[in-house]
């Protein structure tokens, strides 16, 4: 771990995976003073995803201390294709990125970590992905003094966090009116929703996961979610956020067997549907499942006291039943300013890679729901 001092702030950057692990403490708590930290930026998100997907040497945290205190983080890492550049930790299947700044020492934070990563980045590209319109990495963004471009990134979609009931009751029409029913029909099914303690994480993990490989049986699963580096990653994380209110793991069963697993992660004034898996004969059955799960994450994020219900990435047709808003991530490209060439090489890769993905989708729409399941991981719908 190196250190350069300015003034009583310390800034570090932190390469050993170890050392990483041993902030758990002190990271869940500024994690906790950061309103606009996202569940992904959780200790026991970050430290479970590198053991399954992080590469030895790689490792690029920067920490800002006051007086020892944690008042600020960056949790990066290098890359070096398609170029050398600094990328979050967390990868594709993490929905958010953010910097983590206490609320009281925003400003001195922030900027320590505008001069820790004008360091840290001497020869890379800066390539932070997924940063919501409301996020600290936006504060960053707004103070950074070399290159930078803001390029749009994943569409998601928002609805307040309260009972589902009260949402369709705002719904008019025959919309609302079709949404009542399926409302009353999950009802007249008599569904009972168990919510999984701590200890049945990891086997509920597995029925999750295999009733979602049931679920999109000859549809095209996203082939990550089949895979154990992923299982092992949610055991670990989710185990740890159940145990500190992060997570919520809920089990939907009828005549007493379980036909439904649904994962929320939650943080902050947010909370989110992440994975679920559904026994296909509900749908022979007629049970609209993304509408009997919705009910009970929303009950969760209104009895929490949470403020924004969100559906993630994604923006298919059935959330817009809902009447969601639509909030379009960011991606922020960040350069010292004798790099800016290299900043507008990314930019155009990233360009060009857009406009092939979207000539693919024009020409065959049928690949249009498989890229976004591979991509961008849409919840309800994973």
């Amino acid at each position: 771990m190196t250190a350069n001092r300015t003034g009583s702030l310390t800034v570090t950057l932190c390469r050993d995976f170890r050392e990483f692990g041993a902030l758990a403490g002190e990271w869940d708590a500024l994690h906790r003073r950061c309103a606009t930290a996202t569940p992904f930026q959780s200790h026991a998100w970050l430290h479970s995803w590198w053991l399954s997907y992080g590469q030895e040497g790689r490792l690029r945290v920067l920490l800002v201390r006051r007086s020892g205190r944690l008042i600020g983080a960056a949790p990066l890492m290098l890359v070096h294709r398609p170029m050398p550049l600094l990328v979050p930790m967390g990868g594709a299947i993490s929905d958010f990125f953010d910097i983590l700044l206490d609320e009281e020492e925003a400003g001195y934070a922030v900027g320590a970590l505008q001069r820790g990563l004008d360091r840290a980045a001497r020869h890379t590209v800066i390539d932070l992905r997924e940063v919501r319109p409301d996020a600290s990495a936006q504060l960053l963004f707004g103070r950074w003094p070399g290159a930078r471009s803001r390029l749009t990134d994943s569409t998601c979609m928002e609805l307040p966090a309260r009972p589902l009931g009260d949402l369709v009751g705002q719904l008019t029409g025959s919309r609302g009116q079709r949404l009542r029913a399926k409302l009353r029909r999950i009802e007249a099914l008599d569904v009972e929703a168990r919510k999984i303690p701590q200890d049945g994480v990891p086997a509920a993990i597995g029925t999750l996961l295999r009733l979602h490989e049931l679920q999109w049986l000859d549809r095209g699963v996203n082939p990550e979610h089949l895979r154990t580096r992923f299982s092992d990653h949610l055991i670990r994380s989710v185990g740890r956020m159940v145990g500190d209110g992060t997570a919520a793991m809920t089990e939907f069963l009828m005549g007493g067997e379980v036909v439904a697993a649904n994962l929320t992660l939650q943080s902050g004034q947010l909370a989110g549907g992440y994975l679920y898996g559904a026994d296909p004969g509900l749908r022979e059955r007629k049970v609209d499942v993304s509408t009997m799960l919705l009910r009970e994450v929303s009950q969760q994020a209104s009895d929490s006291g949470r403020e924004v219900l969100s559906l993630l990435r994604g923006a298919e047709q059935y959330k817009n039943h809902w009447q969601p808003a639509t909030v379009v991530n960011q991606r922020l490209l960040l350069a010292r300013p004798g790099l800016e060439p290299l900043l507008r090489l990314r930019e155009s890769q990233v360009a060009v890679r857009e406009r092939a993905v979207e000539t693919v989708k024009t020409r065959f729409p049928a690949a249009r729901d498989w890229h976004e399941r591979l991509t961008t991981l849409p919840v309800l719908g994973r």
